[in-house]
């Protein structure tokens, strides 16, 4: 049974990617229905589409829209935790080796945001959350007590 899927795409075989595509060119779940409803009208009376096969593909769909809603939401939330374990280092000493091996040690001074990776200030130089390796409490300053 051939099928017709201007309709559904809006666009002729010769033209270019119709909107309801994305940048991977798959179809989004009102493609996939508006597909699915020229499917039903157009097909053959003696041999009627199985329902099976139909419950199959709309379970397909709403379980692959699922899995990517929840990686939307892992990505946010590691992205959450990222920023919080950055800001939780201010005022910690940090450890970090730079691209030349170096090892380096300091106070952490503040956090930028401004990256998909928070960085760390230490002692003026900008150290990528992902490249600190060790972080430790700072030790407060000693006084004398003053003697009357």
């Amino acid at each position: 049974m051939s099928i017709d899927t201007s309709y559904v795409t809006g666009a002729s075989a010769g033209s270019s990617t119709s909107s309801s595509t994305g940048a991977s060119g798959d179809l989004d779940k009102q493609a996939f229905l508006n597909l699915l409803v020229t499917q039903l009208r157009n097909q053959d009376p003696s041999s009627p589409m199985d329902s099976s096969q139909l419950m199959a593909q709309t379970t397909q769909l709403t379980t692959m829209e699922k899995l990517v809603e929840l990686s939307d939401t892992s990505r946010e939330s590691f992205a959450l935790q990222m920023r919080v374990a950055a800001s939780s280092l201010v005022g910690k000493q940090v450890s970090w080796t730079d691209d030349a091996g170096t090892e380096h040690t300091g106070t952490a001074e503040s956090v930028s945001f401004s990256g998909p990776v928070p960085t760390v200030s230490v002692d003026g130089h900008d150290v990528p959350l992902d490249v600190v390796g060790a972080v430790t409490e700072t030790k407060p300053a000693t006084t004398t007590p003053a003697t009357t």
